[in-house]
């Protein structure tokens, strides 16, 4: 089906990560080194820096927003993109924004519907969440289902993982992305500030544009941004589909998008409180039905707000909440409407931290959240649900001369209820009314150690419970998006999992080395396997709960040269996992192959580039009834120059994918869609950044 050559991946002296094991949610800026935000932080990310300069620090120890005790961070824990290295990753989906990050790959479903996978996890195992507060939609559910937000307004994404993430629950086991925005100012802004970006190019014909105000006065801020995408079917490598057509473009993957927000927050001298409203709309192509289209929109109500003191037992009140609509079409091609998805959505997250009890610092929080979905019309393939859950969590840290420790836990209660089949059904498939209880529970260790002032040695030890979700539970019927039947199991028990993470870390100078490794086990890991039957003519996927193991690692080397022609770096990868059902030997389905990234970045004055060389390997350990994904090689190649438009800062970029055309394919794809969306051909894009 697949026609690529395998490159053969070089060993890569070097390593990643050493873990400062901190749990870390994605936050607000703390008072005493508050985060800039809005326009304002892309121009403090740019001004007076390059592209290579911004990405040279990422490997650093810095302050994470999303760390709940607002302590630093260490790379082994957090991946995170901002400032000038964002604009020139961005992709047209959040999947494809992160692919590119150490042990982050991406679902495929064309251009338009991608997710990110963390360390050979995803679906409703990666958190996804907007400015800390849950990000409600469809696309754990499904891969033809997207990510309800634009990358273009985003000024910050933060990746965390392994037990930083734990705090959320088993649900981020593989780790939460939180994208940041300043749609509710945290800070006074008494000056109007804001950023423009214009795009065009890439291999789907890319035209977009973006537009991001920020201002305010005294006590008062204000945010608004507006957003708009267009794209043409997606251009390839010649290549066969499983249909037996040959062509250079994958069909019926066009799209176009538009969202917008607004927010407002009042400031005070020991906190804020404030409001947003956004909105996204999608509209695109199925690529395994030629004819069959999507509709989907968001509508997302947010509110937050933060109070510090400096005296009391109490030092810190924050928390999130939101209400969110979600709806997702899919229609036919004469325009009938096949199936509606439809998803209302409450959470809220309150944190306290408590004043310092000697070495010992600490926060309490609670979480409650309920969704309420829907699938309607003759193809739904799961019926209507309301889910509910509360939970409870802690974490507690402390320093005791070069060790840092820490230790936290979380508790849920989860109740999923299912309506059945509905009265006037012709075709029961779910069954009566039912309902179903579950109790998980999270808990972490850590500790941290200096070594001596260049190295760092890390351990963290989880346990982690995830309840099922209403489609892994309820799921019975054809999803034309991809082309299968897909089958819950209602006797689904707690996936639960235990995992350890040991990482050494180097860094002295211009220059570093990272490596981790890491192994979780799973007494029962719920899978979507292909069973080898047909019904309704489609292949039968059904979830299953296994005994399974994932283990991997992960290495990071950099080094810096500052030379009288600019300053050079160049900076080595690799990762890699490796998934087992423990029963039966086989490989776990969908998992990323090993991957290599090098690069090489040269800045002079206003002028940065990158050379970049991505290789993935052949993917061949894959279960019985998959088939093995030709590994690839692709080189990427930026230039960026920083100028003046009178008082303004500016961004021009140029990008150039894919130079060698290489015909290549997504081995986290099912196999019913991986043969229709091969992935980008060599493309151009060019976008200019105006910030003022």
């Amino acid at each position: 089906m697949f026609k690529s050559k395998n490159p053969k991946l070089f060993p890569l002296s070097a390593l990643a990560l050493a873990c400062l094991p901190h749990f870390a949610r994605a936050d607000n800026a703390p008072a005493e080194a508050p985060a800039a935000s809005g326009a304002a932080a892309t121009t403090a990310a740019t001004t007076a820096t390059t592209a290579a300069a911004t990405s040279a620090e990422k490997l650093s120890t810095v302050v994470v927003t999303g760390n709940p005790l607002r302590s630093s961070e260490a790379p082994g824990q957090l991946r995170s993109l901002a400032g000038d290295e964002l604009t020139l990753q961005r992709g047209t989906s959040l999947g494809d924004t992160l692919s590119g990050l150490s042990g982050v790959s991406s679902t495929y479903f064309g251009p338009n519907a991608n997710r990110p996978t963390i360390r050979g996890l995803d679906g409703d195992r990666v958190r996804l969440l907007s400015n800390s507060g849950a990000s409600v939609d469809a696309s754990s559910l499904s891969f033809d289902h997207a990510v309800p937000m634009d990358p273009l307004v985003i000024e910050r994404v933060e990746v965390l993982r392994g037990a930083s993430a734990l705090l959320y629950g088993g649900n981020a086991l593989g780790g939460v992305v939180n994208t940041l925005d300043n749609r509710i100012p945290r800070q006074r802004q008494n000056e109007l500030s804001g950023v423009t970006e214009f795009r065009l190019g890439g291999a789907n014909g890319e035209r977009s544009a973006a537009a991001v105000l920020d201002g305010g006065s005294g006590d008062w801020a204000w945010h608004a941004d507006i957003a708009g995408r267009r794209t043409d079917d997606l251009r390839v490598p010649r290549f066969t589909d499983p249909e037996g057509q040959t062509g250079s473009r994958v069909r019926n993957s066009a799209s176009e998008s538009q969202g917008g927000a607004v927010g407002g927050s009042r400031q005070f001298s020991n906190g804020y409180v404030g409001l947003s409203l956004d909105s996204y709309r999608t509209d695109y192509g199925v690529t395994v039905e030629p004819d069959v289209k999507i509709k989907m929109q968001r509508e997302r109500l947010a509110n937050a707000g933060e109070f510090r003191w400096n005296d009391g037992p109490l030092r810190r009140l924050q928390w999130q909440a939101s209400s969110s609509r979600y709806e997702h079409r899919e229609l036919e091609g004469d325009g009938a409407v096949g199936t509606v998805f439809n998803s209302r959505g409450k959470d809220l997250r309150v944190e306290a931290e408590h004043a310092p009890i000697g070495l010992l610092r600490g926060i309490v929080g609670t979480q409650i959240e309920r969704g309420d979905f829907s699938a309607l019309g003759e193809e739904a393939l799961v019926p209507t649900t309301r889910t509910r859950s509360a939970a409870v969590f802690v974490l507690e840290q402390v320093q005791l001369g070069d060790w840092h420790l820490s230790a936290g836990g979380r508790r849920e209660q989860v109740r999923v209820n299912s309506d059945g089949d509905s009265t006037d059904s012709t075709t029961p498939r779910f069954g009566g009314p039912d309902q179903r209880r579950f109790k998980p529970g999270s808990l972490s260790l850590s500790a941290n150690w200096h070594l001596a002032s260049q190295w760092e040695l890390s351990l963290n030890l989880n346990q982690s419970e995830r309840a099922p979700t209403f489609a892994e539970l309820y799921a019975n019927g054809v999803h034309v998006a991809t082309g299968a039947f897909e089958r819950g199991d209602t006797q689904l028990g707690l996936e639960k999992a235990r995992g350890s993470e040991l990482s050494l870390g180097w860094e002295q100078g211009g220059a570093g080395v990272r490596v981790g490794i890491y192994r979780t086990r799973f007494s029962n890991y719920i899978a979507l396997q292909a069973t080898g039957e047909h019904e309704d003519d489609q292949p039968v996927y059904a979830y299953r709960g296994v005994r399974a193991q994932l283990q991997g690692f992960e290495v990071e080397a950099h080094q810096e040269w500052k030379l009288a022609a600019g300053n050079l770096r160049l900076t080595a990868a690799l990762d890699a996992v490796r998934g087992t059902e423990l029963a039966t030997g086989e490989a776990l389905p969908r998992l990323a192959p090993m991957k290599a990234v090098l690069s090489a970045e040269w800045r002079q004055g206003p002028w940065s580039s990158r050379v970049e060389w991505r290789g993935v390997a052949r993917q061949d350990r894959v279960p019985a009834l998959d088939e093995a994904t030709p590994g690839y090689g692709m080189v990427r190649v930026a230039l960026a120059r920083q100028f003046r438009i009178g008082e303004s800062d500016a961004l021009w970029y140029l990008r150039l994918d894919n130079l060698g055309n290489q015909l290549a394919y997504n081995a986290s794809s099912p196999l019913t869609i991986r043969g229709y969306a091969p992935l980008p051909g060599r493309a151009a894009q060019t976008g200019v950044q105006i910030r003022f």
